[in-house]
């Protein structure tokens, strides 16, 4: 720090220029600059302790001196990017990794541990050390549900040697691996198109205190057929025939699996097969068949499937109901979609989600907005509640053609009946409102978003400012726009210059001059940021 003083900008002026007005402006700016970087200085390298003290004129012995105050650096960060942040500082060492990481102020839980291993961008190395520090921690269980989440959050990023070298761990420990983490190594592998290393995986399960039975056979045929691996599961399928026992679910993975290739021989030589071995047809099995019938074209031999299924014993359920819904989407017959989806109701069978989700994409796909939206309302009546994925997709169409009313009115609904709404839910609507220049319900939507515990961003504040501009409220739009500032948000080009485009032409010169001034600023301290950020420095 001593050398920061030796070289500043404030040593070496003469008595006669310190009186010039000028002088103090100027002064004043570099002072508070060089207190700014001090601060982040002795942030960065924890100098709480040293004395940072700027006097405003260092000739004058009259000024009074300002103590800077220390800061916690890490305060607005969530729990789980403090936990990454201590692999950012490069610690060596396990022992001073792990004595950081206990440092840390935050109430540790197997949640929080999901979210630091499923997110960021930590290696796998240091994701094996972070899990091997935390599940030392009291309060943390030594179970397989444990070994199970960053076993996964492993797999999903490809380090396969650190997954397998904690399931190894994992034995070492007295932890026996069950089905779902045997299901979470071998579906990384398939899904990373390294199906002999699942099928090496299913042979040497003994190691891990398992045996290749019954169970674990239908989690790897299930997890090929998944991933569209027919063919291999099918030659394990034949392969292991005869040294490991069927049963009915391992047919029907089989059906599934043909089915969704459309290949209508293969599922009729497996369905023989089942019932060659002495097992019966239910509801899984034919609703896979009258699946794969619809995805081949030849919806005529799926209906006459459905119509003798009674005959054969078994009452179509849910499953198979969807299952013609969704043929008859595909031809656009939505008559006939709604034939069936009233036997549904009439039967001793509900409608469930995949029901309602298939009948509302399908009706909006087609801009059928009235039938949707009857759909919708009968669903939230029943009281299925549709998920945040769900509700996104309901209304991405609806703003993408016609007035924002049919999209508004899935909002309102939805959050009367207390669905979770997105962010990105909002910024759909808010987008689509601005657009039309409804100037209230954008202000309401907007207050709504925020109350939901949503923070707004630089879409968000550029969609009301775009819509207040396009309604004259020009006024307004300053508020904003200065709050998007104060935020550390500043909008872009486009909506700054029609905003002050929008004021200079309503002759409000004054305004538009100093809105200008403050998004100079705000530019100029963005462009400095992404500079720090470029060369690694995170102020």
């Amino acid at each position: 720090l001593l050398s920061v003083f030796r070289f500043s900008t404030i040593n070496g002026i003469p008595d006669s220029s310190i009186n010039d007005p000028s002088f103090h402006r100027t002064h004043n700016r570099c002072n508070v600059d060089e207190r700014r970087v001090l601060t982040e200085l002795s942030d960065l390298f924890q100098l709480s302790h040293i004395n940072t003290t700027i006097p405003l004129y260092p000739y004058k012995e009259s000024y009074p001196v300002k103590q800077i105050e220390s800061r916690d650096v890490d305060e607005f960060l969530l729990p789980e990017e403090k936990l990454r942040g201590i692999f950012l500082q490069k610690l060596r060492g396990r022992t001073a990794i792990e004595n950081a990481l206990s440092n840390v102020s935050v109430e540790l839980s197997i949640d929080l541990i999901a979210k630091v291993v499923d997110r960021g961008n930590l290696g796998g190395e240091a994701m094996v050390l972070f899990f091997n520090w935390a599940i030392k921690q009291p309060g943390i269980p030594r179970d397989a549900h444990s070994y199970y989440i960053i076993i996964r959050a492993l797999g999903r990023r490809k380090f396969f040697e650190f997954m397998i070298q904690v399931l190894h761990d994992m034995v070492k420990d007295g932890v026996k691996p069950n089905l779902e983490t045997v299901s979470a190594v071998m579906d990384s592998f398939i899904r990373a198109r390294r199906v002999h290393k699942a099928l090496d995986m299913f042979e040497n399960l003994e190691e891990f205190g398992l045996t290749p039975d019954t169970e674990s056979l239908n989690v790897l045929l299930l997890c090929l057929c998944r991933r569209t691996h027919v063919g291999a599961a099918n030659s394990l399928f034949n392969a292991v025939g005869g040294k490991i026992k069927f049963n009915c679910v391992t047919y029907n993975v089989m059906v599934s699996g043909w089915s969704k290739l459309g290949r209508v021989s293969e599922m009729e030589r497996t369905v023989k097969a089942m019932i060659a071995d002495g097992f019966t047809p239910d509801c899984s099995t034919f609703s896979y068949l009258i699946e794969g019938l619809g995805r081949a074209g030849q919806i005529d031999d799926a209906v006459e499937i459905f119509d003798h299924m009674k005959e054969k014993g078994c009452i179509p359920d849910t499953r198979v109901y969807n299952a013609m819904i969704s043929n008859f989407i595909s031809t656009q017959n939505f008559d006939e979609c709604k034939k069936y989806y009233k036997a549904l109701l009439e039967s001793n069978f509900d409608p469930d989600l995949d029901t309602y989700t298939k009948l509302i994409s399908a009706f909006l796909k087609s801009q059928k907005v009235a039938d949707a939206l009857e759909i919708f309302e009968e669903m939230l009546v029943q009281g299925i509640v549709p998920p945040t994925g769900s509700l996104t997709s309901f209304i991405e169409p609806l703003c993408s053609y016609g007035p924002p009313h049919a999209a508004m009115m899935i909002y309102k609904k939805a959050r009367k009946f207390g669905c979770q709404i997105s962010l990105n839910a909002y910024k759909l609507l808010l987008k689509r409102l601005s657009r039309f220049g409804k100037s209230g319900m954008l202000l309401n939507l907007w207050d709504e978003m925020q109350e939901s515990g949503h923070t707004s961003d630089m879409e968000v504040y550029e969609y009301v400012i775009n819509g207040l501009c396009n309604i004259g409220h020009l006024e307004n739009a300053v508020h904003v726009m200065e709050e998007a500032l104060r935020n550390g948000f500043c909008p872009s080009k486009i909506v700054c210059s029609k905003l002050n485009n929008k004021l200079l032409a309503a002759n409000d010169v004054d305004k538009a001059y100093k809105l200008f001034l403050k998004i100079k600023d705000a530019r100029r301290n963005e462009n400095a940021q992404r500079y720090w950020r470029s060369n690694g420095w995170h102020f």
